[in-house]
């Protein structure tokens, strides 16, 4: 197989599913990592030119690093790794929920370094290698909602220029911080159509923007250890709440 690949964790659904699509049309070879959603990867994988899907308990650090032992063993060409999947349960600053904050720290920072890292050291490429994070706005735009999540994602993002400079100068390293641009946790669409616009733009933000983004990166045009931030100007607010929640309000 002579096209170059990408992996994504979590590309089921979602903002991974967008940025499958995208790299599959662009002529990758897309590998969709899925947790618990066999049936939507397999079915993505399917309606992609270059397609294969793989499955890994990204609470297990050491079986996400086999993972990309593994693949990096057979793929000739391996370019990118982008680490989309998350957990996003709810907590606040009054008080840490230890299991949230335990799964949110493994799952959303922990893993996700261990495999760049080890995409790093094994994975074969010609023409350099790229990381992506999926971070989030929430690392301009602090609030008090979703605790461990954030606290999680901000370790992820201090990463990314540590990463980028222990890369350099072949490889790069990045960060996409998307906003509000899908319904998350228990919103109803209606409620997405407000919180959604809660923007400088306001502007739905389309997912497919960070497809777009995370195929500008994978040329490594951008300096490495640099985030994009895809949120139409959302991390410019100071919003003191979850927009889910001022939505509601």
């Amino acid at each position: 197989m002579n096209l170059p690949a990408i992996l994504i964790t979590g590309g089921a659904k979602r903002i991974g599913a967008q940025i499958a699509h995208r790299f599959g049309a662009a002529g990758w070879h897309v590998i969709i990592h899925y947790g618990q959603s066999r049936a939507a990867a397999e079915t993505l994988a399917a309606a992609l030119p270059s397609a294969e899907t793989v499955s890994c308990d990204l609470t297990d650090p050491e079986a996400a690093v086999a993972m990309v032992a593994s693949l990096a063993a057979r793929l000739p060409d391996w370019r990118m790794l982008v680490n989309s999947a998350a957990v996003f349960r709810y907590d606040d600053a009054r008080a840490i929920d230890p299991s949230v904050l335990h799964e949110a720290l493994t799952v959303n920072a922990e893993t996700p370094t261990r495999m760049a890292q080890a995409f790093l050291a094994r994975a074969q490429s010609p023409h350099g290698r790229r990381v992506i994070a999926i971070t989030d706005m929430k690392l301009a735009n602090p609030n008090p909602d979703f605790f461990s999540y954030t606290m999680a994602k901000h370790a992820l993002a201090a990463t990314v220029p540590m990463l980028a400079m222990a890369a350099a100068p072949q490889d790069r390293v990045y960060a996409i911080a998307p906003g509000a641009m899908l319904p998350s946790f228990d919103q109803h669409p209606h409620e997405h159509e407000t919180s959604g616009r809660m923007n400088l733009l306001q502007r739905l933000t389309d997912p497919a923007e960070v497809a777009d983004a995370a195929l500008f990166l994978s040329a490594g045009w951008l300096a490495s250890g640099q985030t994009l931030f895809i949120d139409s100007g959302q991390h410019l607010l100071a919003q003191p709440r979850d927009v889910l929640y001022l939505a509601r309000a």
